[in-house]
């Protein structure tokens, strides 16, 4: 076992539930997971902004409409079909939210290899089920996630200390994604601060500031510098959203599946 791997483990009672096709919240340290017959419906991290910041900061959604659908369908556990039906989200913005929400949650809620681990029989999450994912899908993207943050620039201090830019090389480039990434890095904000402002995935800002990292345009001035890896590696944005590519990647294989 790789040593990226070894560090994720995954929750053996996550497992188990899903063997038994258990419903309920798995609880742990960081978060919550939501069950129903054995897949995950949803996750929730104080560590990762939740799929209403992703509706409405990030996304189309005026902030009443999300708050009239949760007073209106969060009792009858039907947030997201209420949403869809009275027209405020479109169905598959609000499964590629969903699916963000999800897998963005669960990478901090089983990210601790320990810590106490309990669940709740029974307990349904507000929203409803949206695109139910196997545990075993959840579990292996959580790996791949951790793998790639540190293929991308192995100090994991970045992750939770505020950064701030530095200028760039002469002849560096910097996408847009990247920029707006930076107009926040102002030294008093983490990673996970700036995913929250800006109405993004969490995963997705601690990937982008790790390749920020690498590319020598940010640091954290309250630590001590980080050694330098030999190859700096720097991943360079694609045409498309990368986090809606990858979540079309993720439905699609999921659709795929038995």
């Amino acid at each position: 076992m790789s040593t990226a791997r070894a560090r994720v483990a995954t929750s053996p009672m996550l497992l188990r539930l899903a063997e038994e096709h258990a419903t309920g919240a798995l609880l742990r340290d960081q978060g919550v997971l939501y069950l129903s017959q054995g897949h995950v419906v949803h996750a929730e991290s104080p560590a990762a902004p939740g799929i209403d910041v992703l509706l409405t900061t990030g996304g189309s959604l005026p902030q009443q409409g999300w708050q009239d659908a949760l007073s209106q369908a969060g009792s009858r556990h039907a947030v997201g079909q209420h949403l869809i039906d009275s027209g405020r989200v479109a169905a598959g913005e609000l499964e590629l939210c969903h699916l963000g929400a999800l897998f963005d949650a669960a990478f901090f809620v089983l990210e601790p290899p320990g810590g106490a681990t309990r669940f709740r029989y029974g307990a349904a999450h507000w929203l409803g089920q949206i695109h139910p994912v196997p545990a075993t899908v959840v579990a292996r993207e959580t790996r791949r996630r951790r793998e790639l943050l540190d293929s991308v620039w192995p100090d994991g201090v970045i992750d939770t200390a505020p950064v701030v830019p530095r200028a760039p090389a002469p002849g560096q480039t910097v996408g847009d994604r990247q920029r707006e990434v930076l107009r926040l890095a102002d030294g008093s904000r983490t990673p996970t601060q700036i995913a929250w402002a800006l109405g993004r995935p969490a995963f997705h800002t601690l990937l982008e500031v790790r390749r920020l990292a690498a590319a020598g345009l940010v640091h954290t001035p309250r630590l001590p510098e980080p050694v330098e890896p030999p190859v700096a590696l720097w991943c360079m944005e694609s045409s498309e959203d990368p986090d809606i590519a990858l979540l079309r990647r993720v439905r699609d294989a999921l659709e795929a599946s038995p």
